[in-house]
């Protein structure tokens, strides 16, 4: 004998009120979730930061949903004043909720069900899943973690500027293979870096557009029934459209891996900077020096002045690149729909910007305090032989010669100078004569 349970009985059932939803999804399943399987599956940790998204999401989802005709005016009231009572929920209110929900989305809705009732909170979720959600609750959430971002980098390239306007005549070597390669100035690195950064900004702008699209009214994977209106949700929301097909809506997270990977980018620009950094501040360059209040000591060395802020954002760099390798795993080979494991794109994600913020933060702290050593600079780049490359290019310019024929002149008249421990500006008529004497007899007086 079947049993076929019909819409009106389904309704007779909710009205006089056998069914109860307590916990609030565990319709299905019999008695509550057991308590190391909720807290093994609980997100609430690092859905702190995503409250005032789901509360906002909300209201907007509501609204639509009375002009919808979805729920009446006195419903939305009811749900709107309890949404509006949710945004002063205390973190500790919100971890302690830990122990009896999965995750920030249930505990907002069984908070709302509490203060309108089940008979107008019960609704707010009408024509939503969890899936479109959550994905519309990050992409808020990444939109205002972009626009941090770009702000932070705009501020150290700020302060890059600054320094490199004072630093116009701190003369020093150009390195390459981290051998003295031209003579420069302490602005051209300077200048570098910023240009680097103000990429950054580019990437960042590039995937803030892509990122701005409304998933909600996708609601699981295969949308609504309901007569929902998608576009007067992400028009309240501020989204520029919506993402148009609901498998990829809720599903996809390759806005999240482009935001973590520029994210990546950005701090591989820092770690180049540190690397510079550490070692122009050791003895053997003294190029640049960290103010007492931003280095550290040793326990044992009294003469120590560490540079520890950059040696640690050189190790986060490291950091960061593990996490975007472990967010891209998290991803690989899920089958299309939801899947529970896109949860840990979220924890990695939200590192990864907290590291990148806060990375940006101090360097620019660190960028403003450096002493510039001129004096040291400079003596470096007078003892150097990076000015080579200047004189070939000279021959070629007054002499008319072959740039390879020039390389081999200078090559030679370098070579001496070092056997002989001096400086191209050190050498005499004589030095020269005897330094290109090789080649004059190979070729004669052809070149002068």
């Amino acid at each position: 004998m079947s049993f076929c349970l019909t819409l009106p009985s389904l309704c007779s059932i909710i009205k006089i009120g056998i069914l109860k939803i307590n916990p609030v999804y565990r319709s299905r399943l019999k008695g509550s979730l057991d308590e190391h399987v909720l807290a093994y599956l609980s997100s609430m940790d690092e859905d702190t930061s995503l409250l005032p998204y789901d509360i906002v999401g909300s209201e907007a989802h509501s609204i639509m949903l009375y002009e919808q005709g979805l729920i009446d005016k006195d419903e939305l009231a009811r749900i709107l004043e309890a949404l509006e009572s949710a945004k002063s929920i205390s973190l500790d209110e919100l971890r302690s909720m830990k122990e009896r929900y999965e995750d920030v989305h249930e505990a907002l809705e069984a908070y709302v069900i509490g203060r309108a009732g089940m008979d107008a909170g019960g609704k707010m979720h009408t024509a939503r899943s969890r899936n479109d959600q959550v994905t519309l609750d990050l992409r808020m959430k990444v939109r205002d973690d972009i626009t941090a971002v770009e702000y932070a980098i705009l501020d150290l390239v700020d302060a890059l500027l600054a320094r490199a306007k004072e630093c116009i005549d701190a003369v020093m070597p150009m390195y390459t293979h981290l051998q003295h390669a031209q003579i420069g100035s302490f602005s051209h690195y300077l200048l570098a870096y910023a240009d680097m950064l103000l990429r950054d900004v580019d990437r960042l702008e590039s995937c803030y557009a892509r990122v701005n699209l409304s998933p909600l009214g996708s609601s699981a994977i295969g949308g609504t029934s309901l007569p929902v209106n998608r576009d007067r949700v992400a028009s309240l929301l501020g989204f520029n459209g919506i993402v148009e097909n609901s498998i990829d809506a809720t599903s996809s997270r390759d806005f999240l891996l482009e935001f973590c990977s520029c994210l990546c980018i950005t701090m591989l620009d820092l770690s180049r900077m540190a690397e510079d950094m550490v070692l122009w501040s050791s003895s053997e360059f003294n190029y640049i020096e960290l103010p007492d209040e931003l280095a550290s000591t040793s326990s044992v060395m009294p003469q120590k002045k560490n540079p520890c802020p950059l040696e640690l954002m050189r190790a986060r760099a490291s950091t960061v690149l593990g996490l975007l390798a472990s967010i891209m795993g998290i991803v690989r080979s899920l089958p299309s729909g939801y899947s529970r494991d896109l949860q840990e794109s979220k924890r990695i994600a939200f590192d990864i910007f907290k590291i990148v913020y806060e990375s940006l933060l101090m360097m620019r702290q660190i960028v403003l305090g450096i002493i510039v050593k001129r004096e040291d600079m400079l003596k470096a780049a007078e003892k150097s032989y990076a000015i080579a490359l200047d004189v070939a290019e000279e021959l070629v310019k007054r002499r008319g010669i072959a740039f390879r024929v020039a390389h081999r002149l200078v090559g030679a008249i370098v070579a001496y100078a070092s056997s002989h421990g001096k400086t191209l500006r050190d050498l005499s008529m004589d030095d020269l004569k005897a330094a290109l004497d090789p080649f004059r007899m190979e070729h004669g007086d052809r070149y002068g």
